[in-house]
């Protein structure tokens, strides 16, 4: 589901005439041979292309507009190997609209003290040419990163390579459209929003359906599909009856099964990516998705209980910044605040994706006790241990607001045998109080996207690129 493999990024180097041609073809030269780097490097998702030398505001331009216009093309990489006089980039650069990267860097790592001569400080000035460019990006308010260092340093490439999963993301968030079966729970507050705000700003298409359209789908999935990927899922995950009956467990199961491939069938269908529902409106349905939302998220797709679209796209979106590694919907649930044992347990009654999970998942049919539907079928699992981002965005009327905190991931304390659930403990690095109090104070909401592969800094540059109000919770 996530099929994001074909995107590329453009690398433009910025030089001048005045040199020469001789020192124009070297910076073309020294350019292939520092992208070739890049792309051996194995610390890049993504192919960076060479593309040209800037020398005029006419080919810089020109370069833009095209990159526009190539989907393929997630962002423009810039480097000054030269000095580059920033006028030429200005209506380039305005035109851009994919995400722009400057990696100020030079050829050599060292300055050559027995051999450095004015032909070499020509070739090489990167360290004012960079601040040149810069400058006039600072000037137009451009929202672009800037990475500095070698381009052979393992740790500069890495962070190029972080830059490029949120630069595919941000391309990605165009294509976001969460389906909504039935509208929010209602009388809550932080899961609503502004839907056209959301497609305006974020790119995210969000349309409701109801119940009946979906129970149709569920009534069309043939009983050997359904046979078949029971069967399949025993090499993956532990049955576990437990006090059920056989006919009950395998019927339960089934139908959530059944239930995951209608969804899966409407989202291929109608070009969704996503999907909320609402426990409160369940016509038709013998049971809330449990193990069919778990087991659609584990493929990529996005979602959260409770009609909250904002939490499933941007669940959606951070799943594909982290290759759909450990990044899952969640929920605050409980609290532990004794002294040294200070956590928040979080779970969402069923659907917890198991891409967190740190042991083998297992299929199991317990009563929810909410819905005042047929037990569903569920995974049950304990989460993972490790450092990792807890997000949430808000709609405040004038804006949306991106929230998070560093946390630490840890394994609860002890089994749950009356709570058969995907559970996550962790507790904010700043400390539980400090945390808490930080993440209300500022209005964060209690449905979440934990990720132990997305950070800080990936989030900062998501905003940037929105223009969104980010704010890192210390």
């Amino acid at each position: 589901m996530l099929e994001t493999s074909n995107y590329k990024f453009w690398f433009v180097t910025g030089s001048q005439f005045l040199y020469g041609p001789e020192v124009l073809k070297q910076v073309e030269a020294d350019s292939k041979k520092l992208v070739d780097a890049l792309n051996a490097s194995g610390n890049l998702p993504y192919p960076v292309e060479f593309k040209t030398v800037g020398v005029t505001a006419e080919n810089i331009t020109e370069t833009m507009k095209e990159a526009n216009y190539h989907d393929e093309v997630a962002g423009v990489i810039t480097w000054a190997h030269t000095f580059s006089p920033a006028k030429n980039w200005i209506r380039g650069t305005q035109l851009l609209t994919k995400p722009l990267l400057h990696f100020a860097t030079q050829m050599l790592n060292k300055i050559p003290y027995d051999s450095i001569d004015f032909d070499y400080m020509n070739l090489n000035q990167s360290a004012h040419g960079d601040r040149e460019y810069a400058f006039i990006n600072a000037r137009l308010g451009i929202k672009n990163k800037i990475v500095f260092g070698h381009y052979e340093d393992a740790a500069v490439q890495k962070q190029i390579g972080k830059w490029m999963d949120v630069a595919v993301g941000y391309n990605e968030s165009f294509k976001i459209k969460i389906v909504s079966f039935a509208d929010k729970m209602r009388n809550v507050a932080v899961t609503d929003g502004d839907k056209v705000e959301a497609q305006i700003k974020l790119g995210w298409t969000v349309d409701y359906w109801g119940v009946a359209d979906l129970v149709a789908y569920v009534n069309a999935v043939s009983d050997a599909d359904v046979d078949q990927l029971y069967v399949d899922l025993q090499s993956k995950y532990d049955y576990v009856q437990g006090q059920n009956s056989a006919e009950k467990f395998e019927h339960n199961v089934k139908y959530q099964l059944r239930e995951y491939l209608a969804i899966k069938q409407f989202m291929d269908d109608k070009g969704y990516t996503g999907f909320t529902t609402n426990f409160e409106d369940l016509a038709g349905l013998e049971q809330l998705p449990g193990l069919a939302a778990q087991m659609l998220m584990a493929d990529g797709y996005g979602f959260a209980g409770e009609g909250d679209w904002k939490t499933a796209a941007l669940t959606r979106l951070l799943k594909i910044v982290s290759h759909n590694q450990g990044t899952v919907f969640m929920e605050d649930y409980t609290l532990d605040l004794r002294p040294g044992h200070e956590a928040i347990l979080g779970s969402h009654m069923l659907e917890v994706d198991p891409t967190i999970a740190s042991d083998k998942p297992r299929v199991e049919v317990h009563p929810l006790d909410i819905g005042g539907k047929d037990d569903p079928a569920r995974l049950v699992f304990t989460g993972q241990t490790g450092e990792a981002v807890d997000v949430t965005l808000a709609d405040y009327g004038d804006e949306f607001k991106l929230m998070s905190y560093d946390v630490i991931g840890n394994k609860p304390e002890a089994e749950t045998p009356f709570l058969p659930v995907a559970k996550q403990l962790w507790t904010p690095k700043s400390g539980l109080k400090a945390g808490a109090e930080g993440w209300m104070t500022v209005g964060g909401g209690h449905h979440t996207t934990l990720s132990f592969s997305v950070d800080a800094e990936q989030l900062t540059d998501l905003s940037r690129m929105f223009d969104l109000t980010y704010v890192d919770i210390k």
